[in-house]
């Protein structure tokens, strides 16, 4: 039988007690199914000054956050340091093959590489988009 082939090939391996063979399945221990990679996390910031954009990038490069981020305290105080702080946020992403996008104005979703941000523009224009048009249209590339 081949479940016997496996359990005498592997035997040693899983010979732990997270595991148990038997003829018609394999049943995992509660503390075997805990071992498991961590679940995806959304998690809100916000940017009071540009020193804490430490902690969202921080998350990003874990690669289990969804980082909602609100920009509007460090709108209101230093404009510059915004920009600072969402140029280093959108190089981080890029590195990390991830992908940030702004919604309303005051509002960042920054993801890890796992996660991509639906814009509805630029899934409409793909739909619409016939493949022997060259028109670009108004639909901004990111």
């Amino acid at each position: 039988m081949p479940l016997r082939a496996l359990k005498n090939r592997f035997g040693t391996i899983l010979n732990s007690g997270d595991v148990v063979l038997t003829e018609d399945y394999v049943e995992l221990s509660p503390e075997a199914q805990k071992k498991g990679s961590p679940k995806m996390m959304v998690r809100t910031f916000r940017l009071e000054e540009f020193e804490s954009v430490k902690d969202i990038l921080t998350s990003i490069r874990e690669g289990y956050t969804i980082c909602i981020v609100n920009m509007l305290p460090l709108k209101d105080k230093d404009s510059i340091g915004l920009k600072r702080a969402i140029d280093k946020l959108k190089k981080t992403v890029e590195a990390n093959d991830g992908d940030i996008a702004a919604f309303g104005e005051h509002w960042l979703v920054v993801t890890p590489s796992v996660a991509r941000v639906y814009r509805a523009s630029r899934a409409i224009a793909q739909e619409s988009e016939e493949p022997d048009s060259d028109d670009t249209g108004s639909v901004q590339v990111y």
